[in-house]
């Protein structure tokens, strides 16, 4: 499987709505980051589909290298 491109190397906080659906960009080629916009068409890519519990903060991975995709779980500052 191909790599992803790193978009950015520090999270992205976004106030979440409880409830609400979040696509994720995993392929890192998104001009919408951190949310898809069909850039991976073509790829081995698909968008990873984020619901909500809650309405919050939360940090979206913007590295796109994290074990918890779609939340950042630090990877960024090892890469």
């Amino acid at each position: 499987m191909a790599e992803p491109t790193i978009a950015d190397k520090t999270p992205v906080p976004i106030d979440v709505e409880a409830g609400k659906d979040y696509w994720w960009c995993a392929c890192g080629k998104s001009k919408s980051q951190p949310f898809c916009d069909g850039s991976h068409s073509g790829t081995d890519f698909t968008p990873l589909q984020y619901t909500a519990t809650e309405t919050k903060r939360i940090f979206f991975c913007a590295c796109k290298h994290t074990k918890k995709q779609p939340l950042c779980d630090g990877t960024h500052s090892k890469l």
